[in-house]
């Protein structure tokens, strides 16, 4: 991930950055534009070796933006609220900064996909929403480091500003998820109906044709009714000509 010109030459001061990243929210940009954002000005102003920002979706946390690309890793690992030092961080909703050592902390837990788990200080801070836990940044050092409160703060800052964000886009996903349910079983129903009409069957057999359909073919219950509908609107048209 190459670094933003601004943040190479040093012509924004932090508060500039932090504006930069309320005005990407504020223009609605996608979430993972703005955390990959939050990942560059993090490991840049922090001056860490890495960033890892994880999502809480469900009882997980999902790694969603790292400064690093770990194409294997992000998106795919995913962890179990307390487990390890990030799990840790997310079940208390408390920072923990550890400045050398940070793989004898017995929090601690190793993953073979990220090899920044040897590096050696360890800065891991709870992204909340009206006291609600939506995420964790993590920020490492190959090399002992004490982290100044100064770090903790800024980072619990930007956190403040996407939490809202994460949250809103959980929502989304929840709904866009729930609308989806909701047209499926229309769908069923629907086709169920057209089942029971043209083949002279009741509701339960309607609902094992489908069931048989979808396991023969392979194919979602929501597909096998989709066709089933589709099918039957062709056979209409054709009665009609």
């Amino acid at each position: 991930m190459g670094a933003h010109p601004h943040f190479r030459t040093g012509q924004y001061h932090e508060i500039d950055v932090l504006h930069e990243i309320g005005e990407r929210i504020a223009a609605a940009d996608p979430l993972h534009a703005i955390l990959k954002l939050v990942v560059e000005f993090v490991s840049t102003v922090v001056k860490c070796d890495s960033c890892f920002i994880y999502v809480l979706e469900g009882n997980e946390l999902f790694l969603r933006a790292s400064k690093n690309p770990h194409a294997d890793a992000v998106d795919q690992l995913k962890l179990r609220m307390g487990q390890g030092i990030t799990g840790w961080v997310a079940d208390h909703k408390k920072p923990v900064a550890i400045s050398s050592g940070a793989a004898l902390d017995p929090r601690f837990q190793l993953f073979q996909e990220l090899p920044e788990d040897r590096f050696e200080a360890f800065l891991s801070v709870p992204v909340l929403c009206r006291d609600n836990l939506v995420g964790v940044i993590n920020v490492q050092h190959r090399e002992p480091h004490a982290h100044s409160r100064h770090e903790i703060r800024l980072i619990s800052t930007i956190g403040f500003l996407v939490g809202p964000e994460i949250e809103l886009a959980r929502l989304e996903s929840r709904n866009s998820a729930l609308s989806e349910l909701s047209e499926a079983r229309r769908l069923v129903e629907a086709a169920k109906q057209t089942l029971r009409h043209n083949l002279q069957v009741g509701e339960e057999e309607a609902h094992l044709i489908l069931q048989r359909e979808s396991r023969q073919r392979h194919k979602s219950v929501k597909e096998i009714a989709e066709a089933i509908l589709i099918a039957d609107e062709i056979a209409r048209a054709i009665g009609r000509i």
